[in-house]
């Protein structure tokens, strides 16, 4: 019997396992395949692996629902957060550096995944955790993209926050088969925003890369925040983007004098505690 301790990030969720219990060289691609199967299993968008490598260090290995192996998450890594904090028994407000699998640019190779995050309790099930995503930089245009025959008109721009992402500009976001769109690129996290409804905010919907459509993206909203304000789509209030999600809205920091590194804000919410057996 091993322990699982299961998470969401605005509906984005996760199940959290420490990964001595069963040795780092179990077969976790295929155990999170397993359990994150919503029918057969559990049920998650994904697996994460939570090693506390000392009191306010921690390791985050990421899979995917469909057993592929992922860089970053923001909703992802504010879960692991919650996790080692309830599994520490802290209080009050704690700070972890996380080591991630998160490709940064221009990082020396020594720190190129490294994220802090700061943990605040606000009831017994649930933190507000701030996450400090580094720069976002850019990528080249995904393979596959031009099959899309997407409309030149609209805006489009290819961006890492350690992982890749595509976002494009939309009258509608609710109008676009993000199903369809989504599952031609597989490769990437597709996310569509519309601007609004306020006008330091903006509506994202997100097709992310081995999980599909999901309610709410971390990375995928700080990429939005980026592109909307560069796009003229959204004005910041005092310094920040309210990005609109079907599980709920997260904030987005836009730092200066520092373009391009954000800080993304949201909650993690704590669901249950569950033994599985894996003989």
């Amino acid at each position: 019997m091993i322990t699982l301790t299961k998470h969401h990030g605005l509906g984005n969720d996760f199940l959290v396992c420490d990964p001595t219990q069963l040795g780092l060289d179990a077969p976790w691609a295929a155990l999170a395949k397993q359990w994150c199967d919503r029918r057969r299993g559990i049920g998650a968008d994904g697996l994460l692996l939570l090693t506390i490598v000392d009191r306010d260090e921690l390791s985050m290995v990421l899979y995917n629902g469909d057993g592929s192996r992922a860089e970053m998450s923001g909703n992802g890594i504010r879960c692991l957060a919650q996790a080692a904090y309830m599994a520490q028994q802290r209080t009050g407000t704690v700070t972890y550096a996380i080591h991630t699998d998160a490709i940064d640019a221009d990082v020396p190779e020594a720190e190129s995944g490294l994220r802090c995050v700061t943990v605040e309790p606000v009831d017994a099930h649930t933190v507000l955790a701030s996450v400090g995503m580094g720069a976002v930089s850019s990528l080249p245009e995904p393979a596959g993209w031009s099959e899309l025959a997407a409309d030149p008109m609209r805006p489009v721009v290819h961006l890492s926050t350690g992982n890749p992402h595509t976002v494009v500009g939309v009258d509608d976001v609710h109008a676009v088969d993000l199903l369809t769109l989504g599952r031609m690129l597989p490769q990437i996290n597709l996310e569509i925003i519309e601007a609004g409804p306020e006008p330091s905010a903006v509506t994202m919907r997100v097709h992310e890369r081995g999980a599909g459509i999901t309610e709410a993206c971390g990375t995928g909203a700080c990429v939005s925040a980026w592109a909307a304000v560069n796009w003229g789509l959204a004005a910041p209030l005092n310094g920040e983007i309210l990005v609109h999600m079907a599980g709920g809205d997260a904030k987005v920091r836009l730092h200066e004098p520092q373009p391009g590194h954000v800080t993304l804000v949201g909650p993690a919410v704590f669901i249950a505690s569950l033994q599985i057996d894996v003989t």
